[in-house]
This record gives C-alpha cells, sequence and structure tokens, in this order.
C-alpha cells in the first residue's frame, strides 16, 4: 500500500471549492461539491449529540437509499437549532444541486458546519451551489477540502493506493475538525471517497469499525458537536471482483480504509484550537477492548492532563487519576506508563508506582511537538490508541471570540 498525505483523484469522481459569501474573509472558500460520474454506494456515521443539525437528520435518513452520488457542504454557518427553516433550507440546497446534475433529490447529501444558531444566508448558498455545480473537476478536490474548513489552520486530506485482484483502488480521504472535538466523533466532517466495487452492507461495516478506532478514539476539549459525521462513497470503477462478504479482500481494503482514517484523526488531534503538540496514547494489557479503550480516551480527554503537557510538566499521576475514573477494569498496583518522544523514553510509573524521575530528560521528552503515552495495564491482550492534544492559552482566546 502507498501512502499520501494529499488527495489523490479517484476515479469517476469530480469536486469543486469556492467563495459564496458565508464567510467575511473572501480568501476563504466556503462552499464545496463532491460528486460521482455513476451511481455510487454510501455509508456514514453520525454525531451522538442529542441535539443535531438539520443536515445530519436529514443525512441519517437518505443514507439508507441505494444510490449517493452527489455532497454539498458549507462552511461558516452549521445550520444547527435553526427550526424548520433549517431543515427547509437543507432540503433545498440539496434539491438545487440534484436539478443542477440531474439527480434525484434522494441521491444527494448535505453538510453543514459553522456558527449553530444563525439562519442559513440562503441567498448566498443557492447562487454558491450552481457556481460549484459548474465547475466540477477530477483535480477540484483542493478547493474542495479548502472549502470545508473553519477555525482549521490547514486541510487535511489522506490517500491509500493499493491492489484487489490485480486492480488498483485508491481511497482518498478530506476531513475538517479544530475544536469542539470529543470521542464519539467531534466537530468534524469527514469524506471519503474509493473506486472500489463493495456492496452498502460492507462499506458500512467497514467504515463504521475503522471510525471507531479513528475519528471516535480523538479529542481536543471534550465537547461533541451537532453536525459531526463522515459520509463515504464507492462507486466500483476500479472493477474489482465486488467485496460482499467479510474476507481476506475485506480485510485489505479495511486496513487500507483504517490507514487514512487514522491519519485524518491525527491531523484533527494535531490542529486542536491553540494546541501546540500532538499526544498519542498506546494502551496495551487491557482486560477486554471495551476496557482498554476506555482508559485511553479518559487520559487523552483529560484537560489536567493536557495542561500539564502544554506546560511540559511529568505529572504522571494525572494520567493514573484520568484511567481511575475511566470506568475501565485494570489493577492500579500493576500499571507501567513511559512517556516517549524523538528526545528519548522514560519510565515513570512501575507496578503501580512511581519511579525516581530524571526531570531533565523528562522536559526535553515533553517539550516535543509529539509525545506518546505508553501504558501497560498487564491485565490482558487488549490494546488501544487515541489521541489529542494539550491545552494552551490560545484555546481559551479563539474560543472566547469564536462568534465574531
Amino acid at each position: 500500500m502507498k501512502k499520501y498525505y494529499e488527495f489523490i483523484p479517484v476515479s469517476g469522481f469530480k469536486a469543486a471549492g469556492v467563495y459564496c459569501g458565508i464567510k467575511k474573509d473572501k480568501s476563504k472558500k466556503d462552499l464545496s461539491v463532491i460528486y460521482s460520474e455513476t451511481k455510487a454506494v454510501s455509508a456514514a456515521t453520525f454525531t451522538t449529540n442529542k441535539v443535531k443539525a438539520a443536515p445530519v437528520q436529514i443525512n441519517m435518513k437518505n443514507i439508507n437509499n441505494d444510490n449517493t452520488q452527489a455532497i454539498v457542504v458549507n462552511s461558516g454557518n452549521a445550520n444547527a437549532c435553526t427550526g424548520e427553516k433549517g431543515f427547509d433550507d437543507a432540503l433545498n440546497m440539496i434539491s438545487t444541486l440534484a436539478d443542477e446534475l440531474n439527480l434525484s433529490p434522494d441521491e444527494v447529501l448535505v453538510a453543514s458546519t459553522g456558527i449553530i444558531g444563525v439562519p442559513m444566508p440562503m441567498e448566498k448558498i443557492i447562487p454558491g451551489i450552481k457556481e460549484a455545480a459548474s465547475t466540477l473537476s477530477p483535480i477540484g478536490f483542493e478547493d474542495a477540502s479548502k472549502g470545508i474548513l473553519t477555525t482549521d489552520s490547514s486541510t487535511k486530506t489522506v490517500s491509500v493506493e493499493f491492489t484487489i485482484d490485480d486492480k488498483s483502488v485508491v481511497i482518498s480521504g478530506m476531513a475538517k475538525g479544530s475544536g469542539m472535538i470529543h470521542p464519539n466523533m467531534a466537530t468534524m466532517l469527514g469524506f471519503i471517497l474509493t473506486d472500489a466495487s463493495i456492496t452498502k452492507k460492507m462499506l458500512q461495516k467497514a467504515l463504521s469499525d475503522s471510525v471507531s478506532d479513528s475519528f471516535n478514539m480523538i479529542s481536543v476539549d471534550g465537547d461533541t458537536s451537532t453536525n459531526d459525521m463522515v459520509i463515504m462513497l464507492a462507486n466500483g470503477k476500479s472493477n474489482n471482483k465486488i467485496i460482499n462478504m467479510d474476507n481476506g479482500i475485506y480485510n485489505k481494503f479495511k486496513a487500507a480504509l483504517d490507514i487514512v482514517n487514522v491519519e485524518l484523526a491525527k491531523m484533527i488531534a494535531k490542529d486542536g484550537e491553540g494546541a501546540t503538540k500532538l499526544i498519542e496514547v498506546n494502551l496495551s494489557g487491557g482486560k477486554s477492548k471495551e476496557d482498554a479503550k476506555l482508559c485511553a480516551k479518559s487520559i487523552i480527554t483529560s484537560n489536567l492532563v493536557k495542561s500539564a503537557f502544554f506546560g511540559s510538566d511529568a505529572n504522571w499521576g494525572r494520567v493514573l487519576c484520568s484511567m481511575g475514573y475511566s470506568g475501565g477494569d485494570f489493577i492500579p498496583e500493576d500499571v507501567e506508563l513511559f512517556f516517549e518522544s524523538k528526545k528519548g523514553k522514560i519510565q515513570l510509573v512501575k507496578n503501580g508506582v512511581g519511579l525516581s524521575l530524571d526531570e531533565k530528560l523528562a522536559k526535553e521528552i515533553l517539550l516535543e511537538d509529539y509525545i506518546k503515552i505508553i501504558v501497560d495495564l498487564k491485565n490482558g491482550e487488549y490494546s488501544a490508541k487515541a489521541w489529542g492534544c494539550d491545552l494552551s492559552y490560545d484555546y481559551v482566546k479563539i474560543n472566547a471570540s469564536y462568534r465574531s
């Protein structure tokens, strides 16, 4: 498999990104369209927040349709908590794109991200959709990846090329997310395309399982958004033998999808609002998969842990404390804990007890911008990974004036 940190064009797909006037800054694109020239099967996962934006509620229904050929996305306005008018606006976005591409509205999905509770400026969005539809291109994904961003500092794109039955297959993904990020998805949108031939049932299985170990294992600030979704389309243009069961070929496809989703998840975690460091938790020795995930998630979501890493303070007690209230089953007296970066690796805890600490080495390790927290529960064979970032002064500054 070949991995690329860019969006490699996928056979049969086109995209466009434009500025239509939702955002104040005219240099920032704010509307994107993704289009499959042929019918595609689709799969999705959605936010667990009870307060769901209109596009989420509509897509939760439309994702069950046999085919999907297009997605329209706007940034700068979440279309959440906007009442019946918000639903009508989302449906209007769908019908406008459907008319432009000669599709049924049932074949179009919609996504929004941005400020909550503000009416959609449809007088700007409708012309924007028409412009994007008229400029669709196989090389339009760079612009499309920009049109979905809000407070992100950069685009997030990953692609993997591999073979199935001697047929070249591509999976390419783009995502946005920087704040309001918490396990069980985040203020994030993800759009993943593939030319693989796969049934809708197996595509949904692959995506759901992959999201569980990627996007659902990141945290920036502990807030789960109203608009989160990951949508995947597969149009079968690679002409491989259709993947219709859980076998070796499916596992190969799933492994490629995992690479895309994990890398995108890490990019979101690293780009947390105000973040200076990417933190990765590698936890092993869990009694069960659930125990391992609970402990790993709890570490990465702890504001005290995140604050300590911002200050490059080797306050390992906060790590053990966060595991203790996670709900995961483990024996504290068995735990071993390490911190690691490119500056080295240091053990801080053995058999649940703190070791004599080389403060100088610990500081050097924690001053790096990519740090691993390595935990061995020594209580089983299950493992989990989670990703997050430090919590800085700038996070408060950004979110204190988000609407302005």
